[in-house]
């Protein structure tokens, strides 16, 4: 009796671990004040990387501020609200505007070229989005071109977290970036804000 009583234990204590997290969505206010929020994730092969390219700490600069501008757009897509979001891509895509690509050159000015256009066609999916299901889209692959451009280029000392959520797109996951390791996903915002990991650190 003792054994089976053990059983049933560990296995109600197994049911509990797999509803938490990133595996369940919050339902109701209630839940949320009396559901703790999960700890993020560290991959344990979170790594920190150089650029790419030797740069123009000028370029490195005013790629840096585009980034923050993204962030400020990444943060609006944690609320939600498609108007926020329209608002700060506008600004994020202000910002990509100043990023002179004559401060390089060669191969890295290639690149840069190449890296911009996906940026500025993303930003303006995001812009012309109906609702921010789709707008979601845009973002993700803006985030997916805006980590190749940290990659090669770097962002002159500041720091950049590359973060993922497999549930994002019904389960085929997607990834953004942080001024942080917190996780504040934009992908599911107050339904699952803490879901998600740091893969790699920029």
């Amino acid at each position: 009796m003792k054994i089976k009583m053990n059983v049933v234990y560990i296995v109600m204590t197994i049911a509990m671990f797999a509803l938490s997290g990133c595996g369940q969505k919050k339902e109701t206010v209630a839940a949320k004040a009396t559901v703790a929020e999960p700890v993020a994730a560290v991959d344990s092969t979170v790594t920190s990387t150089s650029p790419q390219f030797d740069v123009d700490v000028a370029f490195q600069k005013q790629l840096g501020a585009f980034f923050t501008s993204y962030f400020a757009l990444k943060e609006a897509f944690v609320t939600s609200d498609p108007a926020k979001v329209k608002v700060e891509a506008a600004k994020t895509r202000a910002s990509l505007a100043t990023v002179d690509a004559k401060l390089v050159t060669g191969p890295a000015h290639n690149d840069w070229l190449y890296y911009e256009g996906n940026l500025s066609s993303s930003i303006k999916e995001i812009e012309g989005a109906p609702d921010i299901a789709a707008q979601r889209v845009g973002f993700s692959k803006l985030s997916n071109d805006l980590y190749k451009s940290i990659k090669a280029f770097g962002i002159g000392g500041k720091k950049a977290f590359y973060e993922y959520c497999p549930m994002a797109f019904n389960n085929e996951g997607a990834y953004w970036l942080s001024t942080d390791e917190k996780i504040r996903n934009p992908y599911f915002g107050d339904e699952m804000l803490t879901c998600g990991e740091v893969k790699e650190r920029l």
